[in-house]
C-alpha cells in the first residue's frame, strides 16, 4: 500500500508539472505573439523615404544627403539613397524603381525640372507623396516644395556687384543649365537688380550638368572678347573655382569681383584671400534636416505647420517651404561660417597668414 500512494503522489506531482509548463508555454507563446505583432506593426509604421539626386557634381548634395538620411533615420524613418550621375533617363528609372517598391515618399533633387515631371504625377498617382527638393519639378503638382529663395539669391550677388563696382562697367554672366529652374529664378534676381544700373552684362554663358569645368573654359572666351571685365557672377561656387582659375592666368585673380553661392570650403577660402567678393550661403542642414522631417511627416499622412506658402510650377500651386540665403563676405564669415560650423576656422584661413 505504501508503495501504491508513493506512486499516486508522484503520478500527481507529475501532471500538476505538465500542467504548469503547458500554462507557460501558453504564456510564452502569447508572449511571443505579442511580440512579432508589435514588431509587425512598427515595421508598417516606418515610413520608407526614396531619396534621389542627379548626381553629387555639387559639393553640397553629399553633405544633405548625409543630414537627411540621419535626420530620417531619428524619425524612424528607412532611406533608400540613389544618384543618377547627371543622366535624366536614368533618374526617370530610378524614381519608377521607388514607385514599383512602393515608397511612402519619394524626394527629388532634379536634374531636369521638366523632364521628370511624368513620372512625378506617376508616382502621385500611385498614392506615393512627392518631394521637390530645392529644385521646383514642373507642372507635377509635388505635395511639398522646400528651397531656398532663389530671386533672393540673384538679389544678393548683383548687389554684391552693385557695390564693389560703383564707377560701373562691364561683368560677366557664368550660370548654371537652363533645365534647373533655380537658374532662372536666379536671373530674374539678378536682371531685377541690375536694371537701370551702369553695369553691363556683355558676356554670358550656361553650363550644361553644372559641370565646373566649362566656367573655366566660358571665362576665357569672355576674356578674349572683353578683358576689361569688372565683374563675373557664378552661379554656384564650383563655377566661381574655375572663373578663379581662368582669372589667375590672365593675371586678373582679385582684380574682378567674383560671386558665388553655397558657402563650398574653397570660395571661403577665396573670399578671406580677397580673390572672391561673396558667396550666397544657404544652409543646406538646415534644409536637409526639415525636408527629412517634412518627408517623414508626409509618410504618415501628417500635416506640416511650417508650410505657409505655394509656388507655381506651372500647372498647380505647389506647397513651398521657403528658406533664406545669406551673403557671406570677408566682414561676416567668422559669425556665419565658421561659428554656424559650416567650416573650420583652420580650413578657411588656410592660406591667409
Amino acid at each position: 500500500m505504501g508503495i501504491h500512494k508513493k506512486r499516486t503522489a508522484g503520478s500527481i506531482v507529475c501532471i500538476l508539472l505538465t500542467a504548469l509548463f503547458s500554462v507557460l508555454a501558453v504564456s510564452g507563446c502569447a508572449k511571443t505573439e505579442d511580440a512579432a505583432a508589435g514588431s509587425v506593426e512598427q515595421e508598417e509604421q516606418e515610413v520608407q523615404i526614396g531619396l534621389s539626386f542627379e548626381s553629387f557634381v555639387i559639393e553640397r548634395w553629399m553633405r544633405e544627403r548625409d543630414v537627411f538620411v540621419s535626420a530620417a533615420k531619428e524619425l524612424g524613418a528607412e532611406v533608400n539613397v540613389q544618384n543618377a550621375n547627371g543622366d535624366v533617363e536614368e533618374q526617370i528609372s530610378q524614381i519608377e524603381y521607388f514607385i514599383k517598391k512602393q515608397v511612402d515618399v519619394i524626394v527629388v533633387v532634379a536634374g531636369d525640372c521638366e523632364a521628370l515631371s511624368d513620372v512625378m504625377i506617376k508616382a502621385r498617382e500611385a498614392g506615393i507623396k512627392t518631394v521637390s527638393y530645392d529644385r521646383l519639378i514642373m507642372n507635377a503638382g509635388c505635395d511639398l516644395y522646400i528651397s531656398f529663395d532663389n530671386t533672393e539669391v540673384g538679389r544678393l550677388m548683383a548687389e554684391s556687384m552693385l557695390e564693389n563696382i560703383p564707377d560701373g562697367g562691364d561683368i560677366f554672366l557664368i550660370q548654371g543649365p537652363l533645365t534647373d529652374n533655380n537658374v532662372s529664378l536666379i536671373r530674374e534676381g539678378i536682371d531685377e537688380t541690375l536694371a537701370g544700373s551702369n553695369l553691363n552684362v556683355v558676356y554670358e554663358a550656361n553650363c550644361p550638368g553644372w559641370i565646373a569645368e566649362n566656367a573655366y573654359t566660358y571665362t576665357k572666351e569672355g576674356l578674349k572678347l572683353d578683358r576689361n571685365v569688372k565683374g563675373i557672377i557664378c552661379g554656384n561656387d564650383d563655377l566661381a573655382s574655375q572663373a578663379f582659375r581662368a582669372l589667375s592666368e590672365e593675371r586678373l585673380a582679385g582684380k574682378v569681383c567674383v560671386t558665388g553661392q553655397d558657402g563650398d570650403l574653397a570660395a571661403c577660402q577665396r573670399i578671406v584671400e580677397e580673390t572672391q567678393e561673396m558667396t550666397a550661403f544657404k544652409s543646406v542642414e538646415q534644409e536637409a534636416s526639415l525636408a527629412a522631417k517634412c518627408a517623414v511627416l508626409l509618410g504618415l499622412g501628417e500635416e506640416i505647420e511650417e508650410v505657409q506658402d505655394t509656388a507655381y510650377d506651372g500647372t498647380y500651386n505647389v506647397p513651398y517651404l521657403e528658406l533664406q540665403p545669406i551673403a557671406v563676405t570677408k566682414e561676416n564669415m567668422d559669425e556665419v561660417i565658421i561659428k554656424g560650423g559650416f567650416h573650420a576656422k583652420e580650413d578657411v584661413y588656410l592660406n591667409v597668414n
